[in-house]
């Protein structure tokens, strides 16, 4: 066991409703989710000391401890890489509670992605001279120039090397959509989609379809952090944080890591898995669930892959066979996952995976005792193992 594994837990969840135009501020979404989250705990907003968010989100930590009440803030942290650093606010709120710096940290995403700007549009850098900026000379010139055409090129080479077909991708985004079609929460609920429906989507970069990418969405999330000690006596069951990490290797880049010498897989997630089960002291078949991040449906099966669900190029034969459904061996992303629900980031998965360890998802599969969440692939990335207290 890692000196971290079992020190903190989840106490409370917070969310707003998600939307395309929530018709408020940024910070008052945050306002409102964080709030949500700690009476879902039971712990007064004055209680609070530590504050974790990531990239891309425009409120100031301070701003935020202010407007919820805060007196003392003695921990604040904000992880690069956007929505690969969904599950890294968790892992650095667990540290610092284990350690003693702090005692309730919140984790927190807001943002009005879609009404306030377009998330997933395609875009140029400013001539800035960062070692970050310099990378966009490597496919700015040639049309790679939104998140999709990124993902594309990754996403074709694993159909060359394993056999997928857009089909393959078409059975994951159906299985996501089954499960929002359920969950009120949802942005897609009662909207299920057939295999058909996502086959005559339109493309937006081959081999993506329209329903292979992930929503753009108004809304907020929040998640509370304290000792595991402290999380038994409070108002919810406990969800242990049993390993949290991070990862980053094999000549990393931002979504555009293709002087790998494998770019069929997510190397970045593959540290990541070996990392969560050397710390949990589990493998896969421990696992009940999974929060399998789905900005793009082709990286839920390197995921797949990377935790041992099915040996390396076969995942696509795990998703057909309907392991990863409603009633299948794995269910993944019940709550829709960014494809159905919302895409709040990464940190919405986040709060699924703690419904389903306490029992209180709207689809929930039966008892999870260690459920996996995932943040973004194809970057420096993060992930979770969450357990039963």
């Amino acid at each position: 066991m890692n000196a971290l594994s079992g020190k903190a837990a989840i106490a409370g969840i917070g969310a707003t409703e998600f939307s395309k135009n929530s018709g408020r501020s940024e910070l008052r979404l945050a306002v409102e989710a964080t709030l949500a989250a700690l009476a879902d705990a039971g712990i007064d907003p004055a209680e609070v000391d530590g504050m974790s968010t990531y990239t891309m989100d425009n409120n100031p930590e301070i701003e935020l401890f202010r407007n919820i009440g805060g007196r003392d803030l003695k921990f604040f942290s904000r992880i690069h890489y956007g929505g690969g650093a969904a599950c890294a606010p968790i892992m650095h709120a667990a540290m610092a509670v284990a350690t003693g710096v702090a005692e309730v940290v919140v984790c927190y995403r807001a943002m009005n992605e879609r009404s306030q700007y377009r998330f997933g549009s395609g875009h140029t850098p400013d001539a800035l001279p960062t070692a970050e900026i310099a990378h966009f000379g490597y496919y700015t010139p040639y049309g790679l120039i939104s998140p999709a055409s990124w993902v594309a090129m990754s996403a074709r080479r694993y159909m060359h090397e394993y056999g997928a077909t857009s089909e393959d991708f078409g059975r994951i985004a159906v299985g996501f959509r089954d499960f929002a079609a359920t969950n009120p929460a949802a942005w897609f609920y009662e909207q299920p989609i057939t295999l058909d429906d996502h086959q005559a989507s339109r493309w937006i970069v081959e081999p993506l379809h329209l329903l292979d990418c992930c929503q753009e969405s108004d809304g907020a999330v929040a998640v509370v952090v304290t000792t595991a000690e402290r999380a038994r006596k409070l108002r919810q069951p406990p969800v242990i944080i049993n390993a949290a990490a991070q990862g980053a290797c094999d000549d990393q880049q931002m979504m555009t890591s293709y002087y790998r010498p494998d770019i069929t897989r997510l190397s970045e997630m593959d540290l990541v898995a070996n990392q969560l089960y050397g710390m949990a002291g589990i493998g896969p078949n421990d696992v009940q669930a999974a929060i399998l991040y789905d900005h793009f449906s082709p990286f839920v099966l390197p995921q797949i892959e990377a935790f041992g669900f099915a040996p390396k190029g076969q995942a696509k034969d795990f998703v057909l066979e309907g392991n990863i459904a409603r009633g299948g061996r794995l269910p993944v992303n019940t709550n829709g996952g960014q494809l159905g629900e919302a895409y709040i980031h990464g940190l919405n998965g986040v709060a699924e995976g703690v419904r389903l360890v306490r029992g209180q998802s709207v689809n929930q599969p039966g008892d999870c005792r260690n459920v996996i969440v995932t943040a973004g692939t194809g970057v420096p990335t993060s992930g979770l193992i969450l357990s039963q207290g």
